[in-house]
């Protein structure tokens, strides 16, 4: 495999994407299939960091339309973040790998408090950073927390898996005509609203000048080809 592009990258993973074939919760074939992924990405030499988000467990806007208050239920959808990173760092240290899950919201009998230099520091340490917990903030989304932490880490790249590989003119798995682009810049994907990430995220990405890329996590290897600059995937930066 080619030498990889990037020094220090951060995974944003959906949580629906650790629901595998099932329809709620989490399975654990699927989670150890993305700590493989993860895996051979260090085994190239790349520092990696990870956001998980939490819609496989619970979603605050949906909490927030059944008439929870917002703040409520965003603080429930951060729990679940933290269920969700507890299952991979298992399935990484299964598989060898050291890491560690830093939570946003503070619960030392589970795991380490989000301290930014402690986490630079296991990454510098060859450890796989895991951050729950989103911003600890509400009406904050876990791409927001994607694109913060990125930024504090110094990530050179801030990499979005998904379902698909790339970002489409329109949803591929409904509108046939959809078109994959190849690259895009920060503006077009809020001026057409390709619904990639929150518009916060873009606006962080953009402002730090931190690289996106979206490729799908459902083939095997994705995420070691995309750091090396192969496979379908979108890049989206302000070239």
């Amino acid at each position: 495999m080619s030498v990889p592009k990037y020094r220090r990258v951060l995974l944003k993973c959906s949580g629906e994407a650790l629901m595998g074939d099932t329809d709620y919760g989490i399975d654990f074939a699927t989670v150890g299939r993305i700590a493989e992924e993860i895996a051979e990405v260090r085994a190239l030499g790349v520092e990696v960091c990870l956001v998980l988000g939490g819609g496989n467990i619970f979603r605050g806007v949906a909490g927030a339309t059944e008439g929870m208050a917002r703040a409520s239920a965003d603080y429930m959808g951060m729990l679940a973040t933290v269920i969700n990173a507890l299952a991979m760092q298992h399935a990484l240290e299964q598989l060898g790998v050291d890491n560690r899950v830093q939570s946003a919201i503070p619960m030392a009998s589970v795991c380490e408090p989000y301290i930014r230099r402690r986490a630079v520091r296991h990454l510098e340490k060859g450890r796989v950073v895991i951050f729950a917990a989103g911003t600890g903030n509400p009406f904050f989304t876990t791409d927001t927390a994607a694109a913060l932490r990125a930024t504090e880490m110094g990530c050179d790249a801030l990499l979005k898996g998904t379902q698909v590989d790339g970002v489409y003119s329109a949803d591929p798995k409904r509108d046939a005509a959809a078109v994959r682009f190849d690259r895009l810049n920060y503006l077009e994907v809020l001026s057409r609203d390709l619904k990639v990430m929150d518009a916060a995220a873009i606006s962080l990405a953009r402002e730090n000048r931190i690289p996106i890329l979206v490729f799908s996590l459902q083939v095997p290897g994705g995420f070691a080809r995309v750091l090396t600059g192969q496979g379908p995937h979108t890049v989206i930066t302000d070239d």
